[in-house]
């Protein structure tokens, strides 16, 4: 089938190189005409603008929006709103709060326009493994577009999981999951790295991967690191950074009194990573030395 592409990034590039590859039309647009040379080197036609990508198809229209959520999501659907017609959809394939998606998909229906909110999972690999891919919003918009998510998934990996801001919710709560994975992997490999035993770190990642308990996608990954970046991972900083949804998903715990403990957790050890110095451990410090005569160290 034919789609518009909006966002030519990473994934979106590699989205419109995985869909060319099965046969289908793809009309491509992004800000920077570098991505949309690529994009038409790898089969898809450029359009110069959102104006141009909307003229090059036919109706009823599809247009994958894959940007930034946030400000650049929103923006992108009101400048496709005014040039779309009834019956055509949009599919937002960001990270979106999944209450805006709620909300978008109200807004989209009232001009008879369908909007499918797709939490997509998959990163750099998705080109060559395929995205994961949990869609919501009406069942007559996904089935008309399935044709692409079959493409662009593996085989079983996209699922129809609800009415709109279902798609964005299923994957804030991955992403939430994936939060704390992250966190008890790098926590176990510190108490590796800082045992008495001359550990061979790589080693015991790929040991993992044959019949254990914790065998996992993440494992092989940290394989591949530890052949990037040595065993000690030199060359990277110990500051992580978050996407947002963490924070939302530890929100959406407290709003509804769902006990989050892991994950909250790893949350804030991502916080605790970007700061070079804790005023706290000052206090704390400080306050042992004043009530049990503790000794403290001295910059």
């Amino acid at each position: 089938m034919k789609i518009g592409i909006i966002g030519l990034g990473k994934m979106g590039g590699n989205m419109v190189k995985r869909l060319r590859l099965d046969g289908h039309d793809v009309v491509g647009y992004d800000i920077s005409e570098e991505n949309v040379k690529a994009a038409a080197d790898a089969g898809a036609e450029g359009a110069g603008s959102i104006d141009d990508l909307v003229g090059k198809l036919e109706r009823p229209r599809a247009v994958w929006v894959m940007v930034p959520h946030g400000s650049p999501t929103e923006e992108t659907i009101d400048a496709l709103l005014p040039r779309l017609e009834e019956g055509d959809v949009i599919v937002d394939g960001g990270n979106s709060h999944y209450t805006a998606s709620v909300q978008i998909g109200k807004r989209l229906a009232d001009h008879g326009i369908q909007f499918l909110d797709a939490g997509v999972s998959g990163g750099i690999w998705g080109l060559e493994e395929g995205y994961c891919m949990m869609i919501g919003g009406p069942d007559a918009a996904f089935r008309r577009l399935e044709p692409v998510f079959r493409t662009l998934a593996p085989k079983d990996g996209y699922a129809h999981v609800g009415e709109n801001g279902a798609g964005h919710f299923v994957k804030m709560i991955h992403n939430a999951i994936e939060y704390a994975m992250l966190q008890a992997i790098g926590e176990g490999f510190e108490c590796l790295e800082r045992s008495e035993f001359d550990l061979d770190l790589k080693q015991v990642a790929e040991l993992w991967q044959h019949g254990a308990v914790v065998r996992s996608w993440l494992l092989e990954l940290l394989g591949r690191a530890f052949d990037d970046e040595g065993t000690e991972l030199k060359g990277i900083a110990p500051y992580v950074d978050d996407s947002g949804m963490g924070r939302w998903s530890v929100q959406y715990a407290v709003d509804n009194a769902i006990p989050l403990t892991n994950i909250t957790q790893s949350l804030y050890e991502r916080f605790a990573s970007r700061l070079d110095e804790r005023f706290s451990a000052k206090v704390i410090a400080a306050l042992r030395n004043q009530f049990g005569g503790h000794a403290v160290r001295t910059e």
